[in-house]
């Protein structure tokens, strides 16, 4: 049984006009101890499918549905006061983009890792404090970290603090949303080092969004690329970075600098759409340079380019 299986999954946004389509019918597989590599142009919706999963959505949503079994439970079905108390945190974590942003200034950053277990668990302050060193450690900081405040802290050790809160009550799956962004480069690779030994050694599967192929390619067992809303291509990191079935994941990766390429990188013809009025048919059609009569049409099913590979596309669609 798959850890997390999610089935035609929205979320939108309303607004003065027509609803904002951020995720718009997404559908994925996630094994246990699997990462999965969620990338896509700023503004395709892989934070807003990150909050849909995670269910902490803003007062303008609307259309939000689909099927999320999370270890064979739908937790779709559940309130929300019981989507709070059984799965976010406990089954269900995440470490948001910005970790400025995500710590209280006011408290010492070992007490805010500590509050859930406190909170939820009934732990006293002990145990709890026990805890929060044992993750410290997990993560890399130094034990006195946890006695100060978020503004004495670096990026990275912030960042840091923020995995150790995530794992604080066991998830078997987090979610990380774009977590090295805002750090230097030499930063985010101890990042993806620790990142990768937390995945050897727990077990955790991670499901992470980010715009750098490069870094999914170094963590993600599979590459989920996103485009407009929707999922345009899944498979094995392998496949997806060498054999690209889609052709905006030609053409992403096409934009990637390399060291010995004899070629300069290329470029993405136009913008993203307006996800208030996608275009009809696939919608990256405008964008496509192999477009051809049903593409702007007609919606492309997902088709399957090779065992375990799909990509929605009506080149492959076609062949079958």
């Amino acid at each position: 049984m798959s850890l997390l299986e999610v089935t035609d999954l929205t979320l939108h946004y309303a607004t003065r006009e027509d609803p904002v389509r951020a995720v718009d019918g997404v559908s994925f597989r996630l094994e246990r101890g699997q990462a999965l590599g969620v990338v896509g142009e700023s503004g395709s919706g892989k934070t807003s499918l990150s909050l849909a999963l995670m269910r902490l959505l803003p007062s303008n949503a609307t259309g939000y549905g689909g099927s999320v079994m999370l270890d064979g439970q739908e937790v779709m079905a559940l309130s929300d006061d019981e989507f709070r108390r059984q799965v976010r945190w406990r089954k269900l974590s995440m470490v948001f983009q910005g970790a400025q942003n995500s710590l209280n200034p006011v408290l010492r950053v070992g007490h805010q890792v500590a509050e859930p277990l406190m909170l939820e668990n009934g732990a006293r302050k002990a145990q709890a404090r026990e805890r929060v060193l044992s993750l410290f450690d997990l993560v890399r900081l130094p034990r006195e970290v946890a006695d100060r405040y978020p503004h004495e802290l670096s990026g990275g050790m912030k960042q840091r603090v923020m995995i150790a809160m995530s794992l604080v009550l066991d998830p078997a799956l987090v979610v990380l949303d774009e977590p090295t962004s805002a750090l230097d480069v030499s930063i985010q690779a101890q990042m993806m080092n620790l990142l990768k030994d937390l995945k050897r050694d727990l077990g955790i599967s991670f499901i992470f969004i980010t715009h750098d192929i490069a870094l999914a390619s170094d963590l993600c067992d599979r590459i989920a690329v996103v485009y407009a809303g929707q999922m345009v291509e899944i498979g094995s990191a392998d496949d997806a970075l060498t054999q690209p079935s889609h052709p905006y994941t030609q053409l992403l990766l096409g934009s990637i600098p390399r060291l010995a390429a004899d070629e300069p990188p290329q470029f993405i013809p136009g913008a993203p759409p307006d996800l208030t009025g996608p275009p009809s048919g696939c919608r990256f059609h405008p964008r496509c340079p192999y477009v051809f009569e049903p593409c702007d049409r007609d919606d492309p099913p997902l088709a399957a380019a090779r065992e375990g590979h799909e990509a929605r596309c009506w080149l492959l669609a076609t062949e079958k």
